[in-house]
């Protein structure tokens, strides 16, 4: 900048702009530009992104109205969780690379208009072949200042077909984001699952272990003024304190495991960090899921809908159509042109014209270039292959050991449903000797806090239940969420989900489907 200063200063002062002042004014400007240097964030600009940033995440678009169910934390996570927003956008951007590779098919249309000007004039003389003498006077052909324009259409039949595979790969681009974010909301339903059981947990039993962490704090004390005051023989007070310690011990692990049950839930559904919001607490009389699928069908369908299998194809056709560009690259290009032109040249016979031209050139290297590109093709389908190969063998073992798991899980919250009733019946004559007098403080917490654990492991398997369940419909490639579902509202979308579980849950028919409990033979 003081370079132009000083420029315009001496044009101001009258003395001539000589080339050797443009050449140091662009010399010095050429030396300002290599003098960039990097330049660290400043506090105020990240503090400005953090307070952004804090206040987008603490907004909430649809505000929590009532108790939230099941159906409702799967469609605000499907909704609002930022993972499946990132997944959303790279959809969007798909579709916005699609629509660029779009217009790339359209021929260049470009419109151009200059000014050229000079201090004296273009001139030129003529001289003799035979004598070297002077044939004719100086003569100039063009004014000072010329202004020009014209407005040309190019188009490349080369390159129209090269756009035209670009815009096929781009479109394939599309479905293998779609995928992705299939795959996501997959495995968000199937975390939501398993996380919305351990809040429901939460809810039902930390009230009761809090309850029941101050009986064993207050027992503490009076076995320690037992021991303090030595009222009796000091091993029994001190064997009834090493009780009480172990059953806080443990119950303090349960309020450890199930206090941040909530924040994990609340996380995936988007909520800001320290919301608060209540659960709908199902009876634990609920069904619990049944499956009757056959395993061959369960292995055919998942090697038909896994989304990971399914981007594979989509790369396979990617890869096919580049080897379809690099063919195309072989031939010749084709360039046609059409344009009207003006020049406000006076001397000129015609200052308006049209102009028409045909141009073909061809890059002779690229036919030694054109093996190398096919190998690297071939190399790369062939890891795509490989890829699906291995991922198809990850996935039927993902099918069976879900299977397996699922029928253990349920085993496991048939024993865990068994043992809870028969703590409950425990607690329940425990506490009618306690009234009686017939035993002791110690054996009624220590029934307690059983029975809290039994609930617990209720809640904990079925928990792992409804998470295998998830687990095995996400194995074969089942939906995890109604495909249209677009601009609904979170209570709309969860009656939809609702509906979606509910009536499909895994593609079988009616009579595949059973009340009964049953193994599937892989897992037997």
């Amino acid at each position: 900048m003081p370079a132009i200063y000083l420029l315009l200063g001496m044009q101001r002062r009258g003395k001539p702009t000589t080339p050797w002042a443009i050449l140091g004014v662009t010399t010095l400007l050429m030396m300002s530009g290599c003098l960039i240097k990097p330049h660290p964030l400043d506090t105020g600009e990240i503090q400005s992104r953090a307070v952004k940033d804090f206040l987008a995440i603490s907004a909430v678009e649809e505000p929590l109205s009532g108790p939230i169910d099941l159906y409702e934390a799967m469609a605000r996570a499907v909704k609002y969780n930022l993972e499946a927003k990132v997944k959303t956008i790279q959809v969007q951007l798909a579709h916005q690379q699609l629509n660029v590779a779009h217009y790339s098919l359209l021929p260049h249309v470009a419109a151009n208009a200059g000014f050229d000007g000079r201090n004296n004039f273009a001139g030129g003389v003529g001289q003799s072949i035979l004598t070297g003498r002077p044939a004719v006077e100086p003569f100039t052909s063009s004014e000072k200042n010329v202004t020009s324009g014209n407005l040309a259409l190019s188009w490349d039949v080369l390159d129209f077909g090269l756009s035209f595979v670009r815009a096929l790969q781009a479109a394939d681009n599309v479905m293998v984001a779609e995928e992705e974010k299939r795959r996501l909301a997959v495995r968000l339903i199937q975390d939501v699952r398993g996380a919305y059981w351990r809040a429901v947990s939460a809810e039902r039993v930390l009230p009761r272990i809090q309850f029941l962490d101050d009986s064993v704090s207050k027992a503490l004390e009076s076995t320690k003024r037992i021991v303090g005051q030595k009222l009796q023989a000091p091993l029994t007070p001190l064997n009834y304190q090493r009780d009480l310690l172990n059953i806080q011990r443990e119950v303090r692990r349960l309020f450890r495991e199930l206090s941040t049950a909530k924040a994990q839930l609340a996380s995936m559904m988007g909520l800001p960090p320290g919301s608060s919001f209540d659960l709908v607490v199902p009876s634990r009389e609920t069904e619990i899921p049944v499956v009757n699928l056959d395993v061959q069908k369960m292995e055919e369908q998942a090697l038909l809908l896994r989304p990971e299998l399914r981007t594979i194809d989509y790369k396979k056709r990617i890869n096919a159509k580049e080897a379809k560009a690099v063919f195309l690259e072989l031939f010749p290009s084709l360039k046609l042109s059409l344009g009207g032109y003006y020049n406000g040249n006076s001397f000129l016979l015609y200052q308006n014209w049209l102009s028409y031209a045909a141009q073909a050139s061809w890059n002779l290297l690229s036919v030694f270039r054109t093996p190398a590109k096919l190998k690297a093709i071939d190399a790369n389908g062939h890891m795509l292959d490989v890829q699906s190969m291995a991922l198809s063998l990850s996935i039927l073992t993902e099918v069976h050991v879900g299977a397996t798991q699922f029928v253990l899980a349920k085993q496991e919250y048939q024993d865990a449903r068994n043992y809870q009733q028969t703590q409950t019946a425990i607690v329940e004559q425990t506490r009618n000797l306690w009234l009686t007098q017939r035993t002791n403080d110690l054996t009624l917490i220590r029934e307690r806090a059983n029975d809290v654990a039994a609930d617990v492991r209720l809640d904990t398997a079925r928990a792992g239940l409804e998470t295998a369940y998830a687990t095995l419909m996400a194995s074969v490639g089942e939906e995890a969420v109604p495909v249209s579902m677009a601009e609904q509202s979170v209570t709309q979308l969860a009656q939809s989900i609702r509906r979606y579980w509910e009536s499909t849950g895994f593609t079988m028919s009616g009579t595949e489907r059973s009340a009964e409990p049953h193994a599937t033979p892989v897992a037997q």
